[in-house]
C-alpha cells in the first residue's frame, strides 16, 4: 500500500438488479474455486465493440476490452509501451510514411489466424466517419495501406505526432475482419471475439460478464481459468461484495473504507496515483461567458481541504489538465485557493452572497470515490462567494451524451483519463472545439491548439502545450482538481499488479 504521505512523491505508476440477474442466471453469487476469480467492477459493458461510440472512449471499460481484445500496442504498467499485435512500428525520416510489423502465430478466439488484413480493416474502419468512431480525426490521418509479408506500409496523410501512442489508448483495439463481415455488428455484439487472453462465456446486460481463459493466447495462458466480472455501479454494495467474500477484487470505494477493509485478516489493498484526472467541464453557454465567474469559481475551491477531509489524503491537487507524468506538466502553473479574490471577482459583476449566480452542475455519485461529495463540498464553498448552484446527478453514460452533443450544463465533474501522458490527449482533446470531447469552442483555443497537433518538433510541441495550458488557466476556461488515486482491495490469497493507466486487469491478477 501507499502511504499517504508519499503521493506527490510518487511517479505515476451494479446494483441489486444487477446481483438479482446474476443469482437468476446461475452464476454463483459467491467467489469459489481456485480456478475461478470474481470481480466486482464499478461501470458496465454497454458495448462489445471497442472502437466505436460513446462507450469506446470509457476510460473505465478499457480493463474489460483488454481482457478479450488486443490493441495495436501494448502498455506496461508503468504507461511505458510493449509490443502488442505489432512487433514493430515507425515514421520515416522524412513523416511521409509509416511502417507496422504485424506478429505473427496469433489466433482469434474463432480458431482463424490473425492477419495483417486485420490491422488495415480495423484502422480503415476506425478511420471510417460512418462508423462513430469518436476518434476517427486521429485514424483518419493515415491510409494507402500496402502489405508486403506481415510488414504493412501506409501514407501519412497527416502528420499526428502522437499516433503510436494512440495505438495503445482509446479506440486502438483490432477486430476480426472476416468474422465481424460474416456476422455483423448485431452478431458481433451477441458473440464477440477478439485476440485476448479471454473469450466472453456468457453475458447479461447491466448485470455480469463471465470469461473463460483462451488456451491458444499468444501471450500465454492466465493464472484464472474462469473470470466472472459484475457490474456493480454502487460503491456501498461493492464494498459489500469484497467484505462478505462474494467478490475476490473490486475497486473505487471511499477512502475511509478502503482503510477499514485492508485493516481486516484477509483483505489486502492497492492505492496509487493513476492517470485518471478530477475536473469541471465548463460549458461557453449562460453565466460561463463571464470570465469573472468562472475565476472565481476557481479560485473559491480549496482542493487540498478536499483531499484531506474527503479523500483522506489520497489525491494530488492540480492546476491544470496535466498531471505529474505528463510530458507537458508544468508544476510552475498555479492558480491559489483566495475567496477574498473570487468575491472582487464576482462583485465586480454584480453578484455577491446576497445576489448570487446560479447555474446546474452534474456529476456521477458513486463511479469514483466520494465524487458527488466533493461536488457537494464544493458548491458549499461557491455558497460562501456569492455562487448558487443545482446539484444534478447523472450516470457516466449520460455525460458521454451530452458531451458529445454539447449539451452539458454549466459545469460538469467528470473524470478525465490518459493513460499515454500525451498533451493531445489530456489538455488538447479536451479543450479543443471540435474535438468530440470538448465542450469550450472559443476560436482563441482552436487556434493555439490546433497548429500542436501537427507540430513535427516535439520540444516545440511539448512547450506549446505548456504555454496553452498557462493561457487556460489565467481565462479559466476549465477548472482541474485532482489527480486521483485509485483503491483496489483483494482478498489476501490474490496478487494484483497496479497499472498507472487506472486499469485493473483480470490477467494481471495471480495467486499470492
Amino acid at each position: 500500500m501507499t502511504a499517504k504521505s508519499d503521493l506527490t512523491r510518487r511517479g505515476f505508476i451494479g446494483t441489486s438488479a444487477a446481483l438479482t440477474a446474476l443469482f437468476a442466471s446461475g452464476i454463483p453469487l459467491a467467489a469459489q474455486g481456485t480456478d475461478s476469480l470474481t470481480i466486482a467492477y464499478n461501470v458496465p459493458v454497454q458495448s462489445w465493440d471497442p472502437t466505436t461510440g460513446p462507450a469506446a472512449v470509457n476510460p473505465a471499460l478499457q480493463s474489460i476490452y483488454l481482457a478479450v481484445y488486443d490493441r495495436y500496442i501494448a502498455q506496461r504498467p508503468d504507461l511505458t509501451f510493449d509490443a502488442g499485435l505489432l512487433t514493430d512500428w515507425g515514421f520515416s525520416d522524412d513523416k511521409t510514411k509509416l511502417t507496422m510489423t504485424v506478429r505473427e502465430g496469433v489466433k482469434w478466439h474463432n480458431g482463424d489466424d490473425f492477419t495483417p488484413e486485420d490491422v488495415i480493416w480495423s484502422l480503415e474502419r476506425a478511420a471510417n466517419p460512418d462508423t462513430g468512431n469518436p476518434m476517427q480525426f486521429v485514424w483518419s490521418k493515415i491510409g494507402n495501406f500496402t502489405v508486403n509479408g506481415n510488414v504493412i506500409t501506409a501514407d501519412v496523410l497527416s502528420f499526428e505526432p502522437a499516433l503510436f501512442k494512440w495505438m495503445a489508448f482509446l479506440t486502438a483495439f483490432i477486430l476480426p475482419k472476416k468474422y465481424y463481415e460474416e456476422v455483423g455488428t448485431e452478431g458481433f455484439e451477441k458473440a464477440p471475439i477478439g485476440t485476448g487472453p479471454y473469450m466472453v462465456d456468457a453475458f447479461e446486460q447491466g448485470a455480469y460478464v463471465r470469461l473463460k481463459a483462451f488456451a491458444d493466447y499468444w501471450g500465454g495462458a492466465p493464472e484464472f481459468e474462469t473470470v466472472t466480472v459484475k457490474f456493480v455501479t454502487d460503491a456501498a454494495s461493492r464494498v459489500a461484495e469484497i467484505e462478505s467474500g462474494n467478490s475476490d477484487v473490486t475497486s473505487n470505494m471511499p477512502y475511509e473504507e478502503y482503510d477499514r477493509l485492508i485493516a481486516k485478516d484477509g483483505l489486502s489493498g492497492e492505492a496509487i496515483p493513476v492517470t485518471d484526472i478530477g475536473m469541471i467541464f465548463l460549458n461557453d453557454i449562460d453565466v460561463m461567458l463571464d470570465k469573472n465567474v468562472r475565476l472565481a469559481a476557481h479560485h473559491a475551491i480549496d482542493k487540498q481541504l478536499i483531499i484531506d477531509r474527503l479523500l483522506r489524503g489520497y489525491g494530488v491537487p492540480l492546476a491544470t489538465l496535466e498531471a505529474p507524468g505528463y510530458a507537458a506538466y508544468d508544476d510552475s502553473i498555479t492558480f491559489d485557493y483566495d475567496v477574498e479574490k473570487a468575491k472582487e471577482l464576482l462583485a465586480a459583476s454584480g453578484y455577491s452572497t446576497d445576489n448570487p449566480v446560479t447555474f446546474t452542475i452534474q456529476t456521477t455519485r458513486g463511479f469514483k470515490p466520494k465524487d458527488y461529495e466533493m461536488i457537494q463540498a464544493i458548491v458549499g464553498m461557491w455558497r460562501k462567494v456569492g455562487i448558487e448552484a443545482e446539484i444534478e446527478v447523472y450516470e457516466i453514460a449520460k455525460h458521454y451524451e451530452l458531451r458529445a452533443t454539447d449539451t452539458l450544463a454549466p459545469a460538469a465533474f467528470y473524470n478525465w483519463g490518459n493513460s499515454i501522458g500525451d498533451p493531445s490527449t489530456s489538455t488538447g482533446f479536451s479543450m479543443f472545439g471540435p474535438s468530440p470531447h470538448a465542450v469550450w469552442d472559443s476560436p482563441d483555443l482552436i487556434e493555439k491548439i490546433g497548429p500542436l497537433f501537427v507540430e513535427p518538433d516535439e520540444d516545440n510541441r511539448i512547450q506549446g502545450f505548456k504555454d496553452v495550458s498557462r493561457y487556460i488557466a489565467e481565462e479559466g476556461y476549465v477548472i482541474p482538481i485532482l489527480q486521483y488515486v485509485m483503491p483496489v482491495v483483494y482478498a489476501s490469497s490474490l496478487a494484483v499488479t497496479p497499472y498507472t493507466s487506472g486499469d485493473l486487469l483480470p490477467q494481471a491478477i495471480t495467486k499470492a
